[in-house]
């Protein structure tokens, strides 16, 4: 049995914390929102992020210490926009037994890896604390409800990733390890702008459109094709672009109807603005950033992506969704 901590209880963490605990470990949970905290406590389960699905025996609270004693294993289940505040926060009460998992992907601020960025706050405090990526084609609802669901974690020390796989893997939530954090994290973060893009089909669809299948699947075409061709020049080695890091989280968070980026990309197709589609939304949709910060690093190397470029286009409010699908299908 093995004590974690999971700091975040949005949809994601508090669909994993409800996995391990099903497997008997002990888990507590660590949230700043009160109406979540009330939730748990109250009802044994987060009607905001993950209505129908019991967390019982979750031991939840709203202070980061007492989130930590006891714990082995630190999962971040942070959006990526707040998760460096968060390990500023939990650096004074970190013990060198603590292993962190990272489940927050993309570039934080100076375009480093999230992962490098937690690496570096640790090193500046002279900490080596273990740590780890998880990502994957993870749903939060259906692996709650104990759908055979796949991930990778990805750790510069393999045999930190190895174990991590053992210990927390069960019987539907089977994790493979990985020696490329940096890989796992690129493509973790570029899904999401791809699952933007396609779900701007889902919107063009809503109102009579030509949003469908077909048009779909060129969006998806093209933008794997950029995510090839760019990942490995920051950093990702190429065959992660074919395992659950690269396509297959990009496969599911682009199509399934929970995708909160394919969602989010809805919002847009449909016609509303980004700040009317980012008001709509209960939870946060990384794409956006993501997109932002994959088109600024891509200038800073003198990289082309037009794929990226055409969706930065229309988040800036210069073309509609049928003019950015228009351009994206023509790099197929």
């Amino acid at each position: 049995m093995a004590h974690i901590a999971v700091l975040g209880l949005g949809n994601w963490g508090s669909a994993i914390a409800r996995i391990w605990l099903l497997e008997g470990h002990n888990v507590k949970g660590w949230t700043i929102e009160q109406e979540v905290y009330e939730s748990i406590t109250m009802e044994n389960m987060n009607n905001k992020y993950l209505p129908s699905y019991s967390l019982e025996g979750l031991d939840v609270t709203m202070h980061v210490k007492e989130a930590l004693e006891e714990s082995e294993i630190v999962v971040l289940a942070l959006p990526s926009s707040v998760i460096l505040n968060v390990v500023e926060e939990i650096l004074p009460y970190l013990r060198p037994g603590h292993v962190l998992l990272d489940l927050a992907k993309g570039l934080a601020p100076g375009k480093r890896l999230i992962s490098q960025a937690i690496h570096e706050m640790l090193s500046s405090k002279n900490m080596h604390n273990p740590l780890a990526v998880l990502t994957g084609p993870t749903i939060a609802p259906e692996a709650a409800a104990g759908v055979m669901t796949t991930a990778l974690v990805a750790s510069e020390d393999m045999s930190v990733a190895e174990r991590l796989a053992a210990t927390l893997s069960t019987p539907t939530f089977v994790l493979h390890a990985a020696s490329d954090p940096e890989g796992a994290e690129l493509w973790g973060a570029f899904k999401n702008v791809v699952a933007l893009s396609c779900g701007l089909v889902d919107g063009l669809k809503n109102i009579g459109t030509l949003g469908g299948d077909n048009l779909k699947a060129a969006i998806f075409n093209s933008g794997f094709r950029e995510g090839c061709l760019l990942l490995p020049k920051l950093g990702a080695r190429a065959e992660v672009a074919f395992g659950p890091a690269g396509l297959g989280d990009l496969y599911v968070t682009a199509t399934s109807p929970h995708g909160r980026n394919r969602r989010m990309g809805e919002k847009l197709g449909s016609g509303l603005t980004l700040e009317e589609a980012l008001e709509e939304m209960v939870m946060v949709a990384e794409g956006v950033r993501a997109a932002r910060m994959f088109r600024d690093r891509a200038e800073d190397m003198n990289i082309e992506v037009p794929f990226v470029k055409a969706i930065n286009t229309l988040l800036d409010g210069h073309i509609d969704a049928e003019e950015c699908c228009r351009r994206m299908v023509a790099l197929s």
